[in-house]
């Protein structure tokens, strides 16, 4: 009966939907209009396996065993289906979803306090600052700034950096003979400072994250507008003493996700500060990924652009979903020929909303997208659902209808 409530009443919603959108009917519409529809159901079902389980689940990928991995708030990827739930939400109005996106939210509340690792940002923005742009919980304000606290004392004055790792415990960092690791994923993390200073009036939180954007800038990338994953500082210097990868097929291969992160990166701190050279940077990094010898005629990206397999490497839907959600907003920016990044955007959505991406309702674990990749040299979540794919594929479905409500 739960399964059958939570699907009727998607249907409903999307009835309202569609028909305050017929303006906008058609071949270019019907692609947007069925991505919606089916994750309304395919999140549906999930959310009635998490209700019946009578605990507050939440949901990654497939395990070897091709079983849905459910992780706890301290995982760096806790906060992504909240905040998918947030977006549908948004995307469907169907207000049943609502207090579920609360609950989901709120069992994040002692993250706000960690500070053994940097991905606070994407635990808390993802979750809890969706809730505050949509529900206004005031509470939710204390979250965002305890949060960006606790990220902040990861900040080192001599790099100018917040660290994304600790080394000591992590026996695959410490092995590599690393001190302070810098992740290019880390400037994905900027956002939540930016959103402290804007709700607390401290600038505190903006100045880190302009610190932290600047020496990436000027450490992360090589002159073709690609990036390196991993950039390894001094603490008590801040001399740069590694320029190394962890997921990529090489130290100076282009980690396909890495690149996506660094776009969506930078166009951020450009939104925050109208700092050209952040969105000059934004913009070098996806020409890179765009004009690649190997990108495929699907534009979804292969795991790592140099892997030495291709064709036959696995591919990143994540990668692709992050690009097209920061294309969109690129393409809101002044820049010339906006509408190339909108096309750009629309043909990496086409092509995740299509059977080759999308799995069929009721499979893949119930995520939306199939063929992702976590990290080929660990072995690790090789061609398999992910949360965060599912999340900017909801924020680009988002953020492209905002651009034609316009």
């Amino acid at each position: 009966m739960r399964l059958r409530t939570s699907i009727l009443a998607g249907c409903a919603a999307l009835l309202t939907v569609a028909s305050c959108t017929q303006k906008t009917a058609g071949p270019k519409a019907d692609w947007q209009q069925k991505a919606v529809e089916n994750a309304r159901t395919q999140i549906g079902l999930e959310i009635d396996t998490i209700e019946a389980s009578g605990k507050c689940l939440n949901p990654v990928t497939l395990n070897n065993k091709g079983e849905v991995y459910y992780c706890g708030y301290a995982d760096w990827r806790s906060g992504f289906f909240p905040g998918s739930v947030w977006y549908l939400y948004e995307l469907t109005g169907d207000s049943t979803l609502l207090p579920l996106a609360q609950k989901y939210t709120e069992a994040l509340y002692e993250a706000r306090n960690l500070t053994w690792h940097h991905d606070i940002g994407f635990i808390i923005n993802c979750s809890y600052g969706n809730g505050l742009r949509l529900s206004h919980k005031e509470e939710y304000k204390d979250v965002m700034i305890q949060a960006a606290k606790s990220l902040c004392t990861r900040f080192h004055e001599k790099p100018q950096v917040i660290q994304s790792w600790d080394v000591k415990g992590n026996s695959w960092q410490s092995e590599r003979g690393w001190e302070c690791p810098v992740i290019i994923d880390n400037m994905m993390n900027l956002e939540l400072l930016f959103e402290a200073t804007k709700l607390s009036g401290d600038s505190t939180y903006y100045k880190v994250a302009v610190a932290h954007a600047d020496r990436t800038l000027k450490e992360h990338f090589r002159p073709d507008g690609s990036c390196f994953h991993v950039i390894d500082y001094s603490i008590s210097d801040g001399t740069v003493r590694h320029r190394q990868t962890a997921q990529g097929y090489a130290d100076s291969s282009a980690w396909s996700r890495g690149q996506a992160w660094a776009i969506y990166g930078y166009t951020v701190c450009y939104r925050e500060t109208k700092e050209q050279k952040y969105l000059d940077q934004a913009l070098k990094t996806f020409r890179f990924m765009k004009n690649h010898k190997n990108m495929p005629a699907d534009l979804v990206p292969y795991w790592d652009m140099d892997a030495p397999k291709i064709p036959d490497e696995p591919r990143d839907a994540s990668s692709a979903s992050v690009m097209a959600s920061a294309l969109y907003e690129i393409s809101t920016c002044p820049v010339d020929s906006p509408q190339v990044y909108r096309d750009y955007a629309d043909s990496i959505m086409v092509s995740l909303s299509s059977p080759a991406y999308t799995a069929p309702v009721g499979e893949n674990g119930r995520f939306l997208l199939m063929h992702s990749t976590g990290s080929v040299p660990h072995n690790s979540e090789i061609d398999v659902p992910l949360n965060y794919a599912d999340y900017y594929y909801l924020e680009a479905l988002k953020r492209k209808r905002d651009l034609e409500n316009k």
